[in-house]
């Protein structure tokens, strides 16, 4: 597998709305919402920093210049902060605009994820890329989920999905994954199925938030048509391309949390608390007393 192209680059999709966390979201981008002091965003393209990647693309909207903003360089602020004694954040905010080399392309239509994919089609360049979405962060405290999805690769040269098994009754909330389990945490993938009924569904192994992709992804977005609410789904496209390459699905290790959804970003918000060492032991008697209450 020594010819394969390495994963240098890396597509995050940002363009939604973010209706579930109005009115928050009604003039800051919910991928700005803070976890304790970092925004959810800051989480992502951290993981993708650390799993190897070089060059992260976020597709945006127009409402979106917040997230573009915050890994931008901010010499004014830097120079108070300097001026004030105050290095160790003004270190800090450098180090964001410095973690990658990002730039953003508009999604000017909101046509689903994979119309969102394919928009970043020339920064691909024809490159594998990884695509990690949003609404998900994944801690871990060894290997990244991105970087376990990245050795996969690396070692079959087909494109990876990111799962994990799912209670049965919720995998009507994401693209299901048919195929067999070809090792410990690896399986193939023979079809794909976005948000079946629990009923219909062949296996609990949902798709969640992260994929390493060949470049062939491309023309299959490019040949697939709208489906419900208009919109292109990278479920279709995926399902088109494992028809003519080996497609995998690795079965991750790390904690994820669904930060797109209300309940799961007050879960990542009071887990990650509890990490930091100046919080933990502060915040842990708080929720103790708030409890015994």
């Amino acid at each position: 597998m020594s010819s394969i192209k390495p994963v240098r680059k890396a597509v995050i999709p940002v363009a939604g709305w973010g209706t579930r966390f109005l009115p928050a979201t009604k003039a800051m981008p919910k991928e700005m919402l803070p976890i304790v002091d970092t925004p959810t965003i800051q989480y992502i393209v951290e993981e993708a920093v650390a799993s190897g990647i070089e060059q992260v693309c976020l597709v945006t909207a127009h409402t979106k210049k917040a997230i573009e903003d915050h890994f931008d360089r901010s010499l004014e602020l830097e120079a108070l902060l300097d001026a004030g004694g105050k290095t160790e954040f003004a270190d800090q905010i450098r180090a964001i605009a410095d973690m990658a080399e990002i730039v953003a392309v508009r999604q000017k239509e909101a046509k689903g994820l994979g119309h969102a994919v394919l928009c970043a089609e020339s920064f691909a360049a024809g490159e594998p890329i990884a695509v990690l979405l949003g609404d998900d962060v994944v801690y871990n405290e060894g290997t990244p989920c991105l970087k376990q999805l990245i050795d996969v690769y690396n070692e079959t040269g087909g494109s990876v999905l990111g799962v994990q098994t799912v209670p049965h009754e919720n995998i009507c909330k994401y693209g299901c994954v048919d195929g067999e389990k070809i090792g410990d945490r690896l399986y193939t993938v023979n079809d794909m199925i976005e948000k079946p009924a629990p009923e219909d569904a062949p296996t609990d192994v949902g798709v969640l938030g992260r994929y390493v992709i060949t470049p062939g992804i491309f023309e299959k977005l490019k040949a697939t048509k709208p489906g419900a609410g208009g919109e292109i789904q990278l479920t279709d496209a995926l399902k088109a391309l494992a028809k003519e390459e080996k497609m995998y699905a690795y079965d991750f290790e790390g904690r994820r949390y669904d930060v797109g959804d209300r309940l799961g970003f007050l879960e990542a918000t009071v887990e990650y608390a509890l990490r930091r060492e100046d919080l933990a032991a502060p915040f842990k008697t708080y929720l103790k007393s708030i409890l015994t209450k």
